[in-house]
């Protein structure tokens, strides 16, 4: 009987021992409660004990955590909307207002911090417009972000210590109108390209024939003063021929006459045999 009273109690001071002991690891934060009540928050790293059916304990992670929410319809300065994607990096730095302002319910945070930061984000954007939040000012405006959320935050007992924007997208609808406009955009402008091509190019052509004409105008008085100049000079060589010898000048005149007359072979002369045309046939020695 006393030994069994004996070994009751070892396992009853068992079960005590290990229900009174309590680990918190490096990257955890605990808190001890008694009947409701904080009485603990700040312990370190290590084996801790407590008092069984009147104290407990819950633990928290201390490590950096990431909530990432579904993207958000938000509207800019110039009155477009926008879907902006975000993600935060946060963490837990003061365990008994955490517990105190969520009642250590980590969905109710978890709901309060994208509460606030989605707040910072939608004021931020409506602040700017498109092209500075897309690439002008989005280092500042997620570091504007971050620092007013954790402002906000800091009442939850977390710290924000990072916001980070991951996409800014135009809703299909706009994005839609945004390319149908584009495309209507390249067309005019293709189009006005084609008309500038076809009107230089019948500028080209105008410049082409008009040079044209002028080279064959040129050519053509040049020519023309050409065959002067050897008109002039024919008629400079033939009468001196004349006034040197006028019997021998008419007796190559005439050889020029047959020539012209007869030398393809197929011309067809119906002349009078008496006509002077003929003066040269038959005649053994010129006329004097």
């Amino acid at each position: 009987m006393i030994r069994t009273i004996v070994l009751i109690l070892v396992v009853a001071l068992a079960v005590v021992g290990v229900s009174a002991a309590f680990v918190v690891t490096e990257t955890e934060y605990a808190i001890k409660f008694q009947l409701g009540r904080i009485v603990k928050a700040d312990y370190e790293p290590g084996l801790h004990f407590k008092v069984p059916f009147i104290n407990n304990v819950r633990k928290y992670d201390s490590r950096l955590l990431t909530l990432d929410t579904p993207p958000e319809k938000m509207i800019t300065s110039e009155q477009k909307f926008v879907e902006v994607d975000s993600f935060v990096k946060w963490r837990i730095v003061d365990v008994s207002r955490f517990y105190t302002a969520t009642q250590g319910n980590e969905t109710v945070a978890l709901a309060r911090l994208d509460s606030i930061v989605k707040d910072r984000i939608r004021n931020q954007i409506a602040s700017r417009t498109l092209v500075e939040v897309i690439s002008e000012q989005r280092v500042s405006t997620m570091q504007d972000i971050a620092r007013e959320a954790n402002s906000a935050a800091a009442d939850l007992g977390i710290e924000v210590v990072d916001v980070r924007i991951k996409a800014i997208e135009l809703p299909d609808d706009v994005r839609d109108s945004v390319h149908r406009r584009m495309a209507a955009d390249r067309q005019k402008s293709a189009n006005l390209y084609r008309y500038e091509g076809r009107e230089e190019a019948e500028r080209i052509r105008a410049d082409a024939d008009r040079e044209a004409q002028v080279i064959l105008a040129e050519a053509e008085r040049d020519g023309q003063t050409t065959r002067g100049a050897g008109d002039a000079r024919s008629t400079e060589i033939y009468a001196a021929a004349y006034g040197q010898d006028e019997e021998f000048y008419a007796f190559y005149r005439s050889l020029q006459a047959y020539n012209t007359s007869f030398g393809n072979g197929s011309d067809v002369l119906v002349l009078d045999p008496s006509s002077s045309f003929f003066e040269y046939f038959g005649s053994e020695e010129p006329k004097n």
